[in-house]
């Protein structure tokens, strides 16, 4: 059992909202991204869970339906992060370039 963030009730913890007052009791950001070629009408579906501090990853497909998911903690997302930045793919590929000739 745990306790309400909006009206203090007390409620069990698998909860997503408060059965007294319907106030979500996790604060989480979600996003979808779709796939592309074969992949098209499938997406990658990115949950940032505030308080708990992790990241979800689920692929979903063309029928709506989750078919494999992971989570990573703060530092792995914030090394995602890094890894697909922009500026961070940039110098790979030039790095990879130099390597291999092309």
């Amino acid at each position: 059992m745990h306790t309400c963030r909006a009206c203090h009730g007390a409620i069990e913890g698998d909860y997503r909202y408060c059965p007294w007052c319907a106030a979500p009791q996790r604060a989480k950001l979600v996003e979808f991204f779709g796939g592309t070629g074969n992949e098209s009408g499938r997406a990658l579906r990115v949950s940032r869970y505030v308080d708990e501090r992790h990241v979800r990853f689920s692929v979903w497909n063309e029928s709506g339906t989750a078919e494999a998911a992971v989570s990573i903690d703060e530092g792995e997302a914030q090394r995602l992060a890094a890894f697909i930045s922009p500026r961070r793919v940039t110098g790979l590929v030039g790095e990879l370039r130099a390597r291999t000739g092309l």
